[in-house]
């Protein structure tokens, strides 16, 4: 097998991977980026509605980083660890001016200062926007800005695999070159894990096609554990039946969600936020209108804009009038957009502190939502993820260097080690018969909707558990039709299927296990939450067919658990 030297391999270009990059590539060290997509395809520019961010001169006169702070940790139902919410208020303004140094044009007052809306649990407004498709502005602009640093090498539609590890630390990743399936051994003295999220576990999804979990999955049979891995957010305006996301701007510019009889329902569940309260909640409102009998026919409700006007919608929602016509023949401007909740974004992780370093592997990093810090909790706020990103990448950046600094190269060989790693890809392929993939995909699919989804509750996690278990024995002889090796994505689709498995064994029997509701993670049989029992992170590892759970404090500095009302 083909070897490459580096000193610090990211996994993922998104938003974090390039960020974390930048830095360590500004220090003289020498990058490999891998990415299943050209970077500006990742999945942050997916993220349409905003970047959180309190600016001094540019927030609101009564806003401060602590009130931010607050919110983070509120809306996590206090799962956060809240030395790293203060870490993500304080930071946020400097980061916003970085990327607007940088060249990102965001929207701005009439005064020319960079505008602001709100979003769901903010005390005061503090999202910055480039209309609705931040992500994007931001995502070209840090792939620019690192691209051009000389010291980063971008290897674009290759498929990380396994990580390399020995006894301690952390040797390199294998990964395949997926326009012919040959593999290579990048040998790394540091690892930085930003493969971005999962929501291909689920039916309905706002997600692109390639977050399959793969970073987790990876970091779980190199003995790694997760942190919080039962907690999954749930976005309440998917437009029904595609599950494109229509952006949480929609409602931070003035959109109300309305039932068939035409009332504004979120006066039930959030009479002080209403149409702006926490996903969640937003999330289990609506299916809670559905349920009883007040969601339109299909199981969705109206998202109405029509009283902002025609040029307002078109000028900062764009995104959203473009894919409601396009994918559902809707004309926002003159009636209602059809929204359903579906999966949107991960609140577990790789299990790092602050600084993006894994207890368990020497020279192990992860940053964005490949991570759990925890900063998000049980709950992440609308806009926060931008912002986790660029803060916690530069943060994990800054970190790696750090180590490098103090390395000492190990003597022993790992080279077979990666050559058992190569091997373990190729089962598939060899096979003739059996079970095709795609079975096994759109089962698991379907059970995590169903069982492990917005309301949840013992028996159905059981259940999930059991099919979990049943759907890994029937993937050891699961085959694919294509057996060349020119862009075969059967292949990786395929390999995909297997890390989906891992992460969806771990994500259900720590959901199981967790008797309490708390944001996401809402239990119909244990609708309270539980401080004295559950205030606690989850700590999960994979040990064959077996879920290994401990647990970690949550760091609390200032605040307080209190009720979460809104």
């Amino acid at each position: 097998m083909e070897k490459v030297n580096y000193d610090v391999v990211v996994i993922g270009a998104g938003l974090a991977g390039l960020m974390a990059s930048h830095e360590i590539a500004s220090a003289g060290y020498s990058v490999a980026v891998i990415s299943k997509v050209f970077p500006t395809r990742s999945h942050s520019s997916a993220a349409e509605g905003g970047i959180a961010a309190y600016i001094d001169g540019n927030s609101d006169p009564n806003d401060n980083p602590d009130y931010m702070a607050y919110d983070t940790i509120k809306g996590g139902d206090y799962l956060v660890d809240q030395d790293a919410a203060e870490l993500l208020a304080y930071k946020s303004g400097e980061i916003v001016k970085i990327l607007e140094s940088w060249g990102t044009l965001f929207n701005r007052q009439p005064d020319g200062r960079i505008a602001v809306r709100y979003f769901g649990g903010q005390t005061y407004p503090r999202t910055r926007f480039v209309g609705d498709k931040t992500g994007m502005a931001l995502l070209h602009t840090v792939y620019e800005r690192t691209s051009g640093l000389g010291k980063v090498d971008f290897y674009f539609e290759w498929f990380a695999w396994e990580l390399v590890r020995d006894e301690s630390r952390v040797r390199g990743v294998v990964a395949f070159d997926m326009r012919n399936m040959i593999p290579v051994f990048f040998k790394a003295r540091a690892v930085v894990i930003a493969s971005g999220g999962m929501g291909m576990l689920y039916k309905h999804t706002t997600n692109s096609y390639i977050n399959t979990g793969d970073g987790y999955a990876m970091a779980l049979r190199a003995g790694v554990a997760l942190k919080d891995p039962e907690f999954v957010q749930f976005h309440p305006t998917a437009l029904y039946p595609s599950d494109i996301l229509i952006s949480e701007a929609a409602r931070g510019e003035g959109g109300i969600l309305r039932n068939n009889k035409g009332e504004r329902f979120m006066a039930r569940y959030a009479p002080k936020k209403l149409d702006l309260a926490p996903r969640d909640i937003a999330s289990r409102a609506i299916l809670t209108e559905v349920k009883e009998g007040r969601g339109f026919p299909g199981g969705y409700v109206g998202l109405d804009l029509t009283h902002l006007g025609e040029d307002y919608i078109k000028e900062r929602l764009a995104l959203a009038y473009e894919a409601a016509k396009a994918f559902a023949g809707i004309d926002a401007t003159k009636e209602m957009i059809p929204v359903r909740p579906a999966q949107h974004y991960y609140m577990g992780g790789i299990d790092v502190n602050i600084e993006g370093r894994n207890p368990d592997i020497i020279g192990l990093f992860a940053a964005g939502e490949a991570a759990c810090v925890s900063v998000h909790g049980a709950n992440r706020l609308g806009s926060n993820s931008l912002l986790e990103t660029l803060v916690f990448g530069r943060e994990t950046g800054r970190a790696v260097v750090e180590f490098l600094k103090s390395y000492t190269e190990p003597s022993s060989d790992i080279d077979k080690e990666a050559e058992k790693a190569e091997q373990t890809a190729y089962d598939v392929v060899k096979r003739e018969s059996g079970v095709h993939f795609g079975e096994v995909v759109n089962k698991l699919r379907e059970v995590m909707w169903e069982d492990v989804g917005v309301f949840r509750n013992e028996d159905r996690m059981k259940n999930a558990v059991s099919e979990i278990l049943k759907l890994r024995e029937m993937a050891k002889d699961t085959y694919v039709l294509d057996k060349s090796n020119i862009y075969n994505t059967e292949f990786y689709n395929a390999l995909e299927m297997k890390n989906m498995l891992d992460l969806a064994l771990v994500l259900a029997s720590t959901a199981l296990n967790r008797k309490e509701s708390r944001g996401a993670h809402y239990r119909l049989d244990y609708p309270k939450r539980d401080d004295e029992n559950w205030l606690k992170h989850t700590i999960a590892y994979l040990r064959g067919n077996t879920v290994e759970i401990t647990y970690k404090p949550v760091k609390i500095t200032k605040w307080k658990p209190e009720e979460r009302v809104y």
